[in-house]
């Protein structure tokens, strides 16, 4: 039976011995993981530019898609997030998310064959479950690859898979739903006759079955910034902290999180809510196709919301540099704000390309905050804790922001309006409020933030 000492602090000697790999390579990890994330997000949000099929086949409601679009998926993806974060504190981190994609792609090929609400409800479960293995170990694996002073770019550089993954979501929707709408039904091996839209969940799942394998292209980083213990032969190995520790530290550090969590996880409820019933508001307000609406909104979400997440994290890292600790906080905060004027406004348009336009801006402010927010995550917590915390974060951000910010848009359409037609100012109130308590909480938060970096200094001495 082997003997442990206390944990103690990682030496100074000990980090100079580790230093942090090639930036070329830290990059091209930056480039696995962001592909992965791409194909996360394109079997994740698929599902919205599917809507008037899906309704027509499975005989379902608004108030029902807004339940396959958020909670099936968020609350279980939300769920197995929490403990796959702690296992990746510990164990292989590229084997976790390899795991993972195998998972998720294999339930949204599922959906195509789900023949009624429960059918695809059940799937949706699948993917999220899948799809929870991800991030956490994502943040973790970025952490350890860059300097502080670069993580915030890095990680906003993976995030930009959030909106390269919708839109190009919505841009294979399209091109799959004016491909594959042309017949009403395809004969396919294995699941015989099946309608165009369940193609598309075939087109876009089964590939990444095999694509996980790329997870293995990626070296497990070496864990920095880690409490160490000795084992009987004297050798120092990674402690992982206990549970009981990590809710401590969490619990000291509440008011930041709280303020964090739920702000960020607003403007996430707003972008969710916004993505999953834009391209229905243009069928229905403006008569366009889902064709049609797919390649242009895609083309924007794409295009300017991942200009928006890399300039957000290049822009926390600039501050940063130049003194300001509590820089990603600041960046939500204004951002936050800075949505208002173009958000506000593109849903009462009375021309589709105007509303088009202003979606551009949109699209880039409301992208902006969320490769900042994970960064501020990775910044406040010892390293130990990362992937326990970001799993944290991506609870109450998905659970609020996913799980909720598309049905509650619905809610409004079908239970307050009960008009379809007036889809597009749910839309409206739905963001406008987010964003209003969203902005109060960051700009509370900042104070709080300065706060936990101060605990972090006295965690590691």
């Amino acid at each position: 039976m082997t003997t442990q000492s206390p944990a103690v602090p990682q030496s100074e000697s000990e980090h100079a011995e580790n230093p942090y790999p090639a930036v070329g390579y830290a990059w091209y990890v930056v480039g696995v993981l962001t592909l992965v994330y791409v194909f996360s997000f394109i079997d994740r949000q698929i599902l919205n530019l599917l809507v008037k099929p899906i309704r027509r086949d499975l005989a379902i409601t608004d108030f029902q898609m807004g339940l396959l679009m958020g909670p099936a998926f968020a609350v279980f993806y939300t769920l197995f997030g929490i403990p796959l974060g702690r296992l990746a504190d510990s164990k292989s981190r590229r084997a976790i998310i390899a795991v993972g994609f195998v998972v998720w792609s294999f339930f949204t090929a599922m959906c195509g064959v789900a023949k009624n609400f429960w059918h695809m409800a059940a799937a949706r479960v699948g993917v999220g479950v899948g799809e929870g293995a991800l991030s956490p170990a994502a943040y973790s694996i970025i952490a350890d690859y860059f300097t502080p002073q670069r993580r915030a770019t890095a990680i906003s550089v993976y995030s930009m898979g959030i909106y390269i993954g919708s839109g190009v979501a919505n841009i294979l929707g399209a091109t799959a739903i004016a491909f594959f709408m042309t017949r009403p039904y395809w004969d396919l091996p294995v699941v015989g006759a099946v309608r165009g839209w369940q193609v598309v969940f075939f087109v876009v799942g089964l590939p990444g079955v095999l694509l996980a394998l790329l997870m293995y292209t990626v070296r497990e980083p070496i864990r920095r910034g880690m409490k160490k213990i000795q084992d009987a032969e004297g050798k120092l190995q990674n402690a992982q902290v206990p549970l009981d520790e990590v809710i401590a530290y969490l619990k000291l550090n509440w008011k930041t999180f709280a303020c964090h969590n739920v702000g960020f996880a607003l403007l996430s409820f707003s972008s969710y809510g916004t993505s999953g019933w834009v391209p229905t508001m243009f069928v229905r307000t403006f008569g366009w196709t889902e064709a049609k609406i797919g390649f242009w909104y895609g083309a924007i979400v794409a295009i300017f919301g991942a200009l928006g997440i890399a300039a957000g994290g290049w822009c926390a890292d600039w501050l940063a540099k130049r003194g300001a600790k509590d820089a990603v906080m600041k960046v939500g905060f204004i951002v936050s704000l800075a949505w208002a004027p173009t958000g506000m406004l593109y849903p009462v348009m009375p021309n589709p390309y105007w509303a088009l336009a202003l979606l551009i801006p949109t699209a880039f402010f409301t992208a902006a905050p969320f490769g900042v927010a994970p960064a501020a995550i990775q910044q406040i917590m010892p390293n130990a804790m990362r992937a326990q915390a970001s799993s944290i974060y991506l609870f109450v951000v998905n659970l609020i922001g996913l799980g909720c910010g598309p049905l509650a848009v619905a809610s409004f359409t079908d239970k307050v309006f009960h008009d379809d037609h007036a889809v597009r100012y749910s839309i409206l109130i739905v963001s406008t409020a987010a964003h209003i308590i969203a902005a109060v909480l960051l700009w509370v938060g900042i104070k709080q933030f300065n706060l936990s970096l101060e605990r972090l200094k006295a965690w590691h001495s």
